[in-house]
């Protein structure tokens, strides 16, 4: 067992999961650089979020190893990966999952409550980024009172509150309307990129891949390619596919 390269936060070598009898990850390879937002695409179904759960420490893999800096995440034991999940990484999901008895600020200040940050230091981090991402007046409301895009961007405050060093976003704008979705997947991607984050993005939404800065393809459990992005003053005359 070999420790990742040196300039990869995240490493993942030979990934086998099997789901219900039927291969999900086939032998998937990857390294995630530090403060790199990694976008993973490919039709439903090939396997993205099962990657994003192993690299996470969600799910064991059957097979193969998971690097998180030095540490392997492959052998550890449950309540080192759930305070591995706590303390350093974040989750988007496309399910916003609020806590209902819990107000927009306090479900965007928990993780940093969680970890013992004080009450008036989170609920000031936790209301900065509610402002960023268009809800701000929503900070005293519970979810029920919130709309469904709504409720997605307190997810994604929550997240970027953690200021975790990676962050795992599995089709996190899904649930959001076209105009919506553009500015929280730019709220998102600016605060990684100021921050020094390191995202892993799944998504099957080309629009929504072009804001990495690299590309892995994946088709039944398997990695097809990666593609650098272009540079910024390059975008207009390269792109990247979806269709695999």
């Amino acid at each position: 067992m070999a420790a990742p390269p040196d300039n990869d936060v995240l490493w993942a070598r030979a990934l086998h999961v099997d789901l219900n009898g039927s291969p999900a990850l086939a032998g998937v390879s990857l390294g995630v650089r530090e403060a790199e937002i990694l976008a993973v695409a490919g039709p439903r179904g090939c396997g993205k979020t099962t990657l994003l759960r192993c690299l996470s420490g969600r799910l064991v893999p059957q097979e193969g190893e998971v690097w998180f800096n030095s540490s392997p995440v492959h052998t550890m034991g449950p309540l080192l990966r759930e305070r591995l999940r706590r303390d350093r990484f974040a989750w988007i999901g496309p399910e916003p999952r609020l806590v209902p008895e819990l107000r927009a600020w306090e479900n965007a200040a928990l993780p940093l409550m969680l970890r013992g940050t004080t009450h008036r230091a989170a609920k000031a981090a936790a209301l900065e980024w509610l402002e960023r991402l268009d809800v701000g007046g929503t900070a005293r409301k519970r979810p029920h009172a919130l709309t469904r895009t709504e409720q997605q961007r307190v997810a994604i405050a929550r997240a970027l509150t953690a200021q975790p060093a990676v962050l795992f976003a599995d089709e996190p704008t899904a649930p959001l309307h076209r105009a919506d979705r553009t500015h929280a997947l730019r709220t998102l991607t600016t605060a990684a990129r100021s921050h020094g984050i390191t995202v892993v993005l799944a998504t099957h939404d080309e629009e929504t891949a072009e804001a990495a800065d690299r590309l892995l393809l994946l088709e039944d459990g398997r990695r097809l390619s990666a593609v650098e992005r272009p540079e910024p003053e390059a975008e207009g005359r390269a792109a990247c596919s979806l269709s695999v």
